[in-house]
């Protein structure tokens, strides 16, 4: 019948088909949402012959210890049920249960250590506003190379919405951070040897005008684009590491990233704040600039085209570089880099 399985030729040895394997991590955080360094995790898996029923409370396969980040991770996982059991000295035993599927990377909710009462083993589930200060933390930590603030940059694939109050810190954060005063003095030198905008003028005196307005065209844009009118129209400033799918469709995440961004609600939207805020930026800039640069609005937007696609080409290195020069990344699960 043509329809009947074939048996396999005589002699002929099948493979035996193995499972794929996923991993298993998360972060350990206190009550205050700081990461917990050094505390004791436990895996462990049902076993298979435990059928619809399947008991996980079986002796743990693999244990490690948070690392200073407050994260743990278990590799080469089966699926199926686990449970996971975090304790250290002083504090109660946390226990989170869930299921594995096949080939998963399972990102657990960050799991909170209380101080030890009359319960044991206890189950706690940390609060999204827990959660998104914890990840916040995460990302002012971002360095490329350790060094090179890489703050506006989000590799959770569904973390929560900023809050005002952190949009406006991240922007100080960013203006203040040391490297950006070496990158804007770098850049500075580099107009001052080619008497860009020369009506600065030469000496300490052009070199620190030309440092002023670029600090101050980084810092307005940030502000009020980055902070400002994401606030008020609750727009996420941050790029949102994809990591996943082929890469023309990764390119093109990232090039419609330089015009569109992440709202508030989770949906994608124009990038009003970017776009606006640039205009705005520029404005401002005629307060300061030499005379003959101010051209009118024709420049103005011409620059804002330009700024679209330097945009676009740090999204490109975001999305296939950058993440290779950051050290320490988490693994959320948002893919291989």
């Amino acid at each position: 019948m043509p329809d009947a399985p074939q048996a396999p030729a005589a002699g002929v040895l099948q493979a035996p088909i193995q499972p794929a394997t996923g991993s298993i991590h998360g972060v350990v955080v206190d009550r205050e949402g700081a990461v917990y360094e050094g505390a004791q995790v436990a895996l462990s898996l049902a076993q298979a012959s435990a059928g619809s029923g399947a008991n996980p409370d079986t002796a743990a396969v693999q244990a490690t210890r948070t690392d200073s980040y407050g994260r743990f991770s278990f590799s080469g996982v089966s699926g199926g049920a686990f449970r996971l059991t975090v304790g250290s000295a002083g504090f109660a035993t946390q226990v989170v249960t869930g299921t594995l599927e096949p080939g998963e990377s399972y990102e657990c909710e960050p799991i909170v250590l209380v101080m030890s009462g009359a319960a044991s083993e206890v189950r706690v589930a940390a609060s999204r506003e827990e959660i998104a200060v914890e990840q916040f933390r995460q990302e002012e930590t971002q360095h490329v190379l350790g060094v090179l603030p890489n703050f506006y940059v989000s590799y959770v694939p569904n973390a929560p919405p900023l809050t005002a109050k952190q949009k406006f810190h991240l922007a100080w954060r960013s203006a203040v951070d040391p490297m950006n005063f070496v990158a804007v003095g770098a850049m500075a030198g580099m107009e001052q040897a080619t008497n860009s905008f020369s009506g600065y003028g030469q000496g300490a005196q052009g070199y620190g005008k030309r440092f002023g307005a670029l600090f101050a065209d980084s810092a307005t844009d940030n502000f009020i684009g980055g902070a400002l009118l994401s606030s008020w129209w609750k727009q996420d400033p941050r790029y949102f590491y994809k990591g996943t799918g082929s890469v023309k469709s990764r390119v093109a995440y990232a090039i419609a990233n330089s015009v569109m961004c992440r709202g508030d609600n989770g949906k994608w939207q124009v990038d009003y704040s970017a776009i606006v805020g640039g205009l705005a930026s520029a404005g401002i800039s005629n307060a300061y600039y030499p005379e003959e640069a101010r051209e009118g609005a024709g420049p103005m937007f011409e620059n804002m085209v330009v700024g679209f696609g330097s945009s676009a080409m740090q999204n490109l290195f975001q999305e296939f570089l950058i993440r290779r020069l950051t050290p320490k990344v988490p693994n959320y699960g948002a893919g291989k880099p």
